[in-house]
């Protein structure tokens, strides 16, 4: 049971780090050289799809996986168990930058209402890109640092 909950922890953060990261290398970049009206009706179009049950059942199962990790390890101890405590605060951190950062950001485009009803696109993309593009990156960061925390994790059971 250590072991699959490790492995299933380690997959969902590893899914989730793959998507920041797609966004952080290639979304975003892409999206910089495209129009205000592509951009901004592009992104609220993602913003309003990305809430679905794989995203979700990745984004939360990740730090819940990795909780139940640490609750299994913790009679055990040693490297297995400090590398998860670090996966786990280094997830929570991706969780907070989402939570407090990235999606005010999304609601506050999507607020901004249809593309065709917006007077100044180019302000409504000012106001949001260079700031999500910042989170986006730290909370690449943190997640993917803490997949890298479990990949040690799991290299660490059979050391």
């Amino acid at each position: 049971m250590r072991t699959l909950s490790l492995a299933a922890a380690t997959l969902a953060t590893g899914l989730m780090a793959g998507l920041f990261f797609a966004f952080t290398c290639a979304v975003m970049p892409g999206l910089s050289a495209v129009d205000d009206r592509t951009f901004v009706g592009t992104m609220q179009s993602i913003n309003r799809r990305i809430l679905n049950g794989w995203f979700l059942a990745a984004f939360l199962g990740a730090v819940l996986l990795i909780g139940l990790a640490v609750a299994l390890h913790l009679t055990v101890g040693g490297r297995v168990l400090a590398w998860t405590v670090a996966a786990l605060a280094l997830y929570a951190g991706t969780l907070l930058i989402t939570i407090r950062l990235n999606v005010p950001l999304n609601d506050r485009l999507d607020a901004a209402g249809p593309v065709d009803r917006i007077a100044d696109l180019a302000s409504v993309r000012a106001a949001f890109e260079v700031p999500w593009v910042r989170w986006n990156l730290v909370r690449t960061l943190t997640n993917v640092a803490a997949f890298g925390c479990l990949v040690a994790a799991l290299l660490s059971r059979r050391a």
